[in-house]
């Protein structure tokens, strides 16, 4: 079985050098972020675990400012998106155009699009139609952008943030399985507690919000990636991460019963990865030298609930993905421990 013997003294430094600086975040976020503190855990996870986030909430939750706010904090390039019927491919990734030289002649030079920055937000991604929303897929998995057979790498970190709005449904373009499943995390944005509201009010109708310090560098967080990866994982946690992937599989032998009729598609092998990979995260994140059951199961209703495709018949009994994930997660803790 793995243990911390795998980690080295100056692993064991940097891992805690990284809680320091994830503490101070925390603290600067806090400053313009009234709640949200399992948001931002989360979006600190997919970041340091080099993945991307899909956020889901109504409208005036903050999420815009959270993203911008995030990238103050961390010394990155930052550029929204906003989403659109009308917007185009190469308003995302850029285009070459026609300019004139300084010797007269005329030649085609590429001019890059938002998608070249550190975090890029993606403003209610459902509002494109599928040819533009395609237009994030090659960035989000390769970390580079092809446009008129020239490719282009994008500059590490690269982090994209898309946010949904689940109560309009008119004219927008629901994400295709495929593009879901580039998203490491699904992060359901909730409404502020009573208290939290008051504190929002206070904050926001008064002075101007304060500026950020910068907590961490780009060559930091691309450091810190590194290093997250090397965090030991036991056996008997890559087994029940893999266990509790395939139960979400209504084909599957080893999926229960009462979940055949409400699922009609599981979660695929890349929910494995971001099981193992977000479980690292958090472990390095909350104290961790190796990676514990409940880091698995801390992330995994925002790695499977975008991943688990429910049946007429969950809908029709108003059972979502969540439910079935959390019932899911239950019982493979409970086998575990028995």
């Amino acid at each position: 079985m793995t243990t911390t013997s795998d980690l080295g003294d100056d692993d064991v430094r940097r891992l805690d050098r990284l809680r320091d600086a994830y503490r101070r975040l925390q603290g600067e976020l806090g400053k313009v972020i009234i709640g949200q503190r399992e948001t931002i855990d989360r979006l600190a996870i997919c970041l340091f675990a080099r993945g991307h986030a899909l956020l889901m909430g109504v409208p005036g939750l903050a999420k815009t400012l959270l993203v911008s706010r995030l990238a103050e904090a961390v010394s990155l390039r930052f550029s929204r998106i906003q989403f659109t019927p009308d917007l185009m491919p190469m308003d995302i990734t850029g285009t070459d155009i026609l300019q004139e030289t300084g010797d007269g002649r005329r030649g085609f030079q590429f001019v890059p699009g938002p998608v070249f920055a550190n975090i890029v937000l993606a403003d209610e991604i459902n509002r494109a139609p599928p040819k533009t929303q395609a237009a994030m897929l090659e960035a989000m998995q390769e970390q580079k952008v092809t446009v008129v057979g020239k490719t282009t790498r994008l500059e590490p970190p690269f982090f994209v943030l898309a946010t949904q709005n689940p109560v309009e449904q008119e004219g927008t373009y629901p994400l295709p399985e495929a593009q879901l499943d580039r998203f490491m995390f699904l992060i359901e944005v909730d409404y502020p507690s009573e208290e939290e509201e008051v504190q929002i009010a206070r904050t926001t109708t008064g002075d101007p919000l304060p500026a950020l310090d910068h907590v961490l560098s780009a060559a930091e967080i691309v450091e810190f990636q590194q290093l997250v990866r090397r965090v030991p994982v036991p056996d008997h946690i890559y087994a029940f991460a893999a266990k509790l992937v395939r139960r979400t599989r209504p084909q599957a032998a080893s999926a229960p019963e009462w979940l055949r009729p409400l699922v009609s598609w599981g979660a695929g092998p890349r929910a494995v990865q971001y099981l193992i990979l977000g479980a690292k995260a958090r472990a390095a994140l909350t104290g961790g030298y190796m990676v514990r059951l409940e880091d698995v199961t801390a992330v995994a209703a925002p790695v499977l609930t975008h991943r688990v495709l429910t049946t007429f018949t969950a809908q029709a009994e108003g059972i979502d993905a969540r439910r079935i994930v959390e019932r899911l997660v239950a019982e493979a803790v409970a086998e575990q421990s028995g």
